[in-house]
């Protein structure tokens, strides 16, 4: 069984956790990112297989500790099923066996709770991009093949060594946050690690592409490093592109910052 194919440029989304607080906060947040619409919510992982059999999704937000599966369980019947869905997973399991049997069985992404509804963002316009590139590629040769698998390799690099995916959640977090440019120092400031290591995350958000660098004279001494957080680029609705940055400044001011509570459970 193959899914049905969805409205013309839009992406239907499937939310599944079995906190319904939590459920509702992910759907809230999925519905403020176009092209993005959620068709289902479920809370166990049965729901979710049903679900995806009656709403045929585009994507699956994948809590993992379900009530009666583990969610990673969930994609194999999936797959036997038929469903040919991509799966996003949002879960509070930070094992690296975890990470690695999500990686083994194809989701597309994994996010740590809790988040910020920047961070969901990101991922979601990430992922339609590359779902886009995707079905637009026609293959007319190895270049065209490596082109497209470039792309996805891209959207995860791999932290260098001795950094660790925690910290660097915490700096980009904090740059995301920030009115404005941040230097090293304020940044270690704001996050409690040193200013060597503020330092050298900044300068690999800025080598990935995700951070700009500007400098700041002052009346002696070298130059200090400014460094401003840098999203992705987005359509307008001219059909044009706009900075993340300006598409922010564009949103409402009155509309509050939503985080992911932590669950009282391990998810």
């Amino acid at each position: 069984m193959s899914r049905a194919p969805a409205a013309a440029d839009v992406i239907d989304v499937l939310v599944v956790d079995d906190d319904f607080m939590v459920a509702r906060v992910h759907r809230a947040f999925v519905e403020r990112v176009e092209p993005f619409r959620v068709v289902g919510v479920a809370g166990t992982g049965e729901q979710a297989v049903t679900a995806v059999d009656e709403l045929r999704p585009d994507l699956v937000l994948l809590d993992l500790y379900l009530p009666d599966l583990f969610g990673l369980d969930v994609i194999p019947r999936l797959r036997t099923a038929g469903h040919d869905c991509d799966v996003m997973v949002i879960s509070a399991a930070r094992e690296a066996d975890t990470v690695r049997g999500a990686v083994r069985q194809g989701v597309v992404d994994y996010l740590l709770k809790p988040f910020a509804f920047e961070d969901l963002r990101a991922r979601l316009e990430r992922y339609a991009d590359r779902r886009g590139r995707l079905l637009g590629t026609v293959v007319r040769s190895q270049a065209d093949v490596d082109r497209v698998l470039a792309g996805a390799a891209a959207s995860v690099p791999a932290l260098p060594k001795g950094m660790s995916v925690e910290t660097a959640e915490l700096i980009e977090r904090t740059l995301r946050e920030a009115d404005g440019t941040l230097s090293a120092t304020e940044c270690a400031r704001l996050t409690g690690v040193s200013r060597v290591s503020a330092r050298r995350y900044l300068e690999y958000f800025h080598t990935v592409g995700s951070a700009e660098v500007s400098l700041r004279y002052g009346v002696a001494g070298r130059p200090e490093r400014r460094y401003r957080f840098r999203a992705p680029a987005t359509r307008t609705p001219a059909g044009g592109e706009a900075r993340g940055g300006d598409a922010e400044r564009r949103q409402p001011t009155t509309t509050p910052r939503m985080c992911v509570p932590e669950p009282a459970t391990p998810d």
